[in-house]
């Protein structure tokens, strides 16, 4: 069976080739999906909630309360799984055939700790989220101690300023000396009498 690299569209464009002149012509699109589905073989829902490892079928391994004390149980399963791991290379060393059995309470307490973490995501994301806005309020408060840090700064300048323009003397304007400098005039005449005498001479040669 051949296969293309680039497989076709799925035909349902088909059904918009006349969407641009009339798009009462076009189907609707489906309604969003609602409840339990089906994706890659495995099945999803549209809430979002953690399913129970129960649903998961997982036996769970810690007590089934609400108040659970999750730091205690995160210890107790980690204890447990280095319990096992060891328990696994004992197993492959003197019962081989064993191993499968170890491999499954090893998969149930990964599953259990997983299922665990999962159940503080909340808390995380609620813990995260505090931390993140009293990090912009402490932003905003250093903020506006700079800018009113900046305007006592100025309004000392300023005063600063003031006294000294009060405390100045006054500028002294003294009067324009008249200038001794004599005024160099062009004499024309005799500049003109010198081109005369020199196209003179011209001629006589």
């Amino acid at each position: 069976m051949a296969t293309a690299t680039y497989p076709p569209p799925p035909p349902y464009y088909r059904l918009y080739k006349d969407y641009s002149e009339n798009p009462s012509s076009a189907p609707e699109p489906p309604p969003p999906i609602e409840g339990t589905y089906v994706c890659f073989g495995g099945n999803y829902t549209t809430e979002d909630v953690l399913p129970s490892l129960e649903e998961q079928g997982v036996p769970q391994l810690y007590p089934k309360d609400s108040n659970v004390d999750y730091k205690k149980e995160l210890r107790s399963l980690n204890r447990e799984l280095q319990l096992h791991i060891l328990e696994l290379a004992d197993v492959l060393v003197e019962r081989p055939s064993q191993y499968a059995k170890r491999i499954g309470d090893i998969s149930s307490i990964f599953k259990n700790l997983h299922h665990l973490l999962n159940s503080l995501r909340p808390h995380q994301a609620r813990a995260t989220l505090i931390h993140i806005m009293e990090l912009q309020i402490q932003q905003r408060k250093q903020a506006v101690e700079d800018i009113k840090r900046g305007d006592r700064n100025l309004t000392k300048v300023k005063r600063d300023v003031a006294w000294w323009m009060e405390a100045a003397p006054p500028r002294i304007i003294y009067p324009e000396k008249p200038s001794t400098t004599p005024v160099l005039e062009t004499i024309l005449e005799e500049r003109e009498t010198e081109e005369d005498d020199q196209e003179h001479d011209e001629e006589d040669l």
